[in-house]
């Protein structure tokens, strides 16, 4: 390795689980600082191997931040472990919030350049958590890694099930990384590098990856591929969709032949490196525009897609006649199950629905009934909404403690609370007291049994559950006393116009005090939307529960346009849920 000619500081920054992940910094050198490159290294390896372009890309006035991965060089962790790909992706936006709070350096003023399983990592993060980053520069992203063996995938799932936690040894000889005989030789001394890899983090490697480049209309930053094109390691086609379906307004791709799979890491880099040099500078010479995205509802890849799923089927078609069947087979197991037979009732995205789930009891017929409740209860779209009832409680907690701090009354409001369970599950978890709890709902069965949970848990006193509706603003601006904590939990994902969120989000926006908080959640991607718009049915009358997403990016935008900024986020392990918490900007 060839180190750089800068000194760099060896740190650390703590993980939200309590690891403390090791990184190096190696600050500016050439006078006012403008801003920094954060580095992050391919698959069994360390930030250490990145080294040699703090000096190659020839940036004196950034300073350059490089990570060693949990379960990689000086981390700490098992080799090649993590508790999930989605852990290591929130240890990103970690990283990156741990650079802004104490290097002091914006997220709009970093460039991010990631490798292999890094750019993997990253390119996760931007679809995610739709970071306002200066620009992305991710070489040979392993969005498809060569397994060779057949079957190997579908193998490795099957044995992970049955054996538990094991690691794969990675084949990859250094020869076969790059022709740089001083990299091989490196790569081949370095106690450091890592050569098993857990079966979990390959297997969320590639369920991550993709979906990532399925749905990469999503990541609207400013963005340069880089292609090896003599790669042993991962496969192009991937690559190439997703920068084909990138929704960035500032992209490149540059294709480089001959090139083994260390890009950045090669033997002739230089003009790959200038080439990144390159698109940092124009990025920060001349900072583009950002992707408007509120007008998405009208035009774009999700308008499109809702569209395409309301239009209806032949009964005479494949698909058609499947869907129809699959709609049988849920009204037979209506008579059987307690859930399903509620969601036909009631509307399968009722809040009397999600109360149910939340309850997670399953209930039905004997035996059959119940095995069959079980299995509907435990759809991957009903366990991430259970997991998006935790990490609304979590953040509402933690406005909540915000408020505290600064000595401000919680005085909450939940715009469309269904039950109110999470809201009055998460007050009571809390060590701080509310003083006020609205809750509001446009269902008349939503108010009631909200106000019997509120009788329930004897809090008549400081909560009371009123009908109204969550899209008339002057309704929301109007309340008294005016909150200092909103909550809109899975409601803007049920109605695809904007104009519709954008009015609700205006009289939130003129509700809650200035440095108040708002709780929001979002849905950017759903692997079961065709069997949700096919087959079961919403509260709207029984029609067809018709979902359009919201990318991460769009739901920020419409947030931000009614004066609040977002300072937390959480998402679940499948990318599904969103929940953010917002801050109320002075007018």
């Amino acid at each position: 390795m060839t180190p750089s000619s800068r000194t760099a500081q060896e740190l650390h920054f703590d993980t939200h689980d309590g690891e403390s992940l090791f990184y190096r910094h190696w600050p500016a050198t050439g006078g006012a600082r403008r801003g920094a490159i954060v580095l992050f290294h391919r698959g069994h390896e360390h930030g250490a191997r990145m080294a040699h372009l703090v000096d190659e890309l020839d940036l004196p006035d950034f300073d350059f931040f490089a990570w060693d991965a949990r379960g990689h060089g000086r981390s700490p962790g098992q080799r090649g472990h993590s508790p999930s790909f989605a852990h290591s992706v929130r240890d990103v936006q970690t990283f990156i919030e741990h650079i802004g709070t104490q290097h002091g350096v914006a997220e709009h003023d970093i460039h991010v350049v990631a490798q292999s399983v890094g750019a993997v990592l990253v390119s996760t993060w931007a679809h995610d958590y739709a970071p306002k980053v200066r620009g992305l520069t991710l070489a040979s992203p392993a969005f498809k890694v060569k397994l060779y063996v057949p079957f190997a995938r579908p193998g490795l799932a099957l044995m992970h099930k049955l054996r538990g936690l094991f690691f794969v040894n990675s084949y990859v000889k250094a020869k076969f990384l790059t022709h740089d005989p001083e990299r091989i030789a490196s790569f081949e001394a370095d106690p450091l590098i890592t050569r098993p890899i857990a079966v979990n983090i390959l297997l969320d490697l590639y369920a991550a990856a993709e979906r990532v480049v399925q749905d990469a209309n999503a990541i609207v930053v400013p963005t340069q591929l880089l292609i090896s094109g003599a790669d042993w390691v991962v496969h192009h086609k991937p690559q190439h969709e997703f920068f084909e379906r990138l929704g960035s307004a500032v992209k490149e791709k540059i294709e480089l032949p001959g090139f083994f799979h260390d890009t950045l890491g090669e033997k002739d880099r230089a003009p790959a490196v200038a080439a990144v040099r390159d698109f940092i500078l124009r990025l920060f010479d001349q900072p583009p525009e950002p992707v408007d995205l509120r007008e998405a509802d009208k035009a774009g890849a999700t308008a499109d897609e809702s569209r395409t799923l309301a239009e209806p089927l032949s009964p005479l078609s494949p698909r058609g006649a499947y869907w129809a069947m699959t709609r049988a087979g849920l009204k037979l197991g209506g008579r059987l199950s307690r859930g399903i037979a509620l969601g036909h009732a009631t509307g399968f995205d009722s809040g009397s629905t999600l109360d149910y789930v939340y309850r997670n009891e399953a209930a039905g017929a004997p035996l059959v009934g119940r095995m069959i409740d079980r299995t509907y209860l435990d759809s991957i779209g009903w366990r991430g909404i259970r997991q998006r009832k935790l990490h609304v409680e979590e953040l509402i907690r933690d406005a909540m403690e915000r408020l505290a701090h600064m000595h401000r009354e919680v005085r909450v409001m939940d715009i469309a609370a269904g039950h109110g369970r999470y809201v009055l599950d998460a007050v009571a978890a809390s060590p701080v007291k509310a003083h006020s709890i609205l809750l509001r709902d446009y269902s008349d069965i939503n108010v009631r049994d909200g106000r019997a949970l509120i009788a329930q848990r004897e809090l008549q006193d400081r909560a009371e559950f009123v009908q109204a509706d969550a899209f008339d603003r002057l309704s929301l601006a109007t309340v008294m006393p005016r909150p200092t904590l909103a909550v809109v939990s899975g409601l803007y994902e049920l109605f695809p116009d904007n104009d519709m969120v954008r009015r609700s989000l205006a009289g939130v926006g003129d509700a809650v005090e200035d440095g108040g908080y708002l709780v929001y959640t979002g849905q950017p991607w759903h692997p079961q939307l065709e069997m949700i718009a096919r087959a079961l049915t919403s509260h709207r009358q029984g029609q067809a529960w018709v979902m359009r997403r919201r990318t991460q990016a769009e739901m920020d935008q419409l947030v931000e346009e009614a004066g609040f900024r977002k300072i937390a986020q959480r998402v679940d392990e499948w990318g599904i849920f969103t929940v953010s918490l917002a801050q109320r900007v002075e007018r």
